[in-house]
């Protein structure tokens, strides 16, 4: 048996009966030293805390970066409301917006104590506009209550297989004990997509929705792909200081249906272009032009431990791959940034 190495890596060569060309070999390792080379580059360009790529027809991971890291999940929490909305609410009924739904800062519609609107217009409001007046009305108008309407909230994330996320609001608002992970907000965006009202709205650019006094309110779509292709089928944003940049989003090409899910990348502008190459490399893997990664880091996650009772789902399908720098073990007891009371918006 032979050892050698090349730069950092080591391997071993054993004879055996019939002969193989060094230069065959080498070649070999050679090949495999570049393709791991090149997925630790590619992995470094995800500079958000947690990516995932998701084939939506059978839920396959197909690319994935800190798939079970809990953190806050901001606005794009508000999937979750209309979800519970849509499933539990006629959407033509008209509601009236209390005192403290009207409050609620700093993303909002300016919605007025007293307004009367239906539910379907908050809807527009909450997804597109990532209004957090709109989020809370919709909750009080369907459970009476946002403490009722978030039980039903976490209820549902069970139902759907996000075990790993935990509601105490529904509007994404940051507070201790809310998470969620990039794997968790993949499957509830894929649910989603699949309630026509939902997949209508967040495929909207923009709309004029109206109270029943006559006054009007002009909302526009925070999701900035819409404009950039129509392959892209929509998606929600979301933003604190704590959480960073987030979103989720689905989009449909030559019939294959990807979505994509991000939370914690550094700015706006890292966000989109991100998404665009994850949506690119998910586009890929489907077509069987690459294979499918999952890795795990510590790089800029800032972990704190908390407590669950709730077991982690681990993600097991792909290749995984694990980078030496930085390596953390995730159990699914962990979140990147929680507790802090932090601005929102879209």
């Amino acid at each position: 048996m032979e050892k050698f190495q090349i730069s950092n890596f080591k391997f071993q060569i054993f004879r055996s009966p019939f002969t193989v060309h060094r230069s065959l070999i080498t070649a070999v390792l050679l090949f495999t030293v570049h393709c791991s080379l090149f997925t630790a580059v590619y992995a470094d360009d995800v500079s958000a805390r947690s990516a995932l790529i998701m084939d939506a027809s059978d839920g396959r991971v197909l690319f994935a970066k800190n798939p079970d890291l809990r953190q806050p999940a901001a606005s794009t929490i508000k999937i979750m409301t209309a979800i519970v909305v849509a499933e539990n609410a006629d959407l033509d009924r008209v509601t009236t917006i209390t005192r403290r739904a009207a409050n609620q800062q700093p993303s909002k519609t300016n919605l007025k104590k007293g307004d009367r609107i239906k539910i379907r217009e908050l809807l527009y409001a909450a997804l597109m506009e990532s209004a957090n007046d709109a989020a809370t009305a919709l909750a009080e108008a369907v459970a009476g209550s946002e403490l009722k309407f978030v039980k039903l909230m976490n209820r549902k994330a069970l139902e759907i297989g996000a075990v790993n996320t935990k509601y105490i609001n529904a509007n994404g608002l940051p507070g201790k004990g809310q998470y969620s992970t990039v794997s968790d907000l993949a499957k509830i965006m894929q649910y989603a997509i699949r309630i026509p009202v939902i997949k209508e709205i967040l495929t909207t650019k923009v709309r004029e929705i109206s109270t029943e006094g006559g006054r009007k309110i002009f909302v526009r779509n925070t999701n900035r792909l819409l404009w950039a292709d129509d392959d892209f089928q929509g998606g929600k944003t979301g933003f604190t200081r704590t959480a960073r940049h987030c979103f989720v989003g689905a989009s449909n090409k030559e019939n294959k249906e990807i979505i994509i899910s991000v939370l914690g990348a550094p700015s706006r502008p890292a966000l989109w272009s991100q998404s665009e190459m994850l949506f690119g490399k998910g586009s890929k893997i489907s077509n069987m032009e690459e294979e499918p990664v999952i890795y795990i880091t510590s790089r800029d996650t800032k972990i704190k431990k908390i407590k669950s009772k709730t077991p982690a789902k681990a993600v097991s399908k792909g290749k995984v791959k694990k980078h030496k720098r930085n390596l953390v073990k995730t159990k699914g007891t962990k979140v990147a940034g929680e507790g802090k009371n932090q601005n929102i918006q879209g």
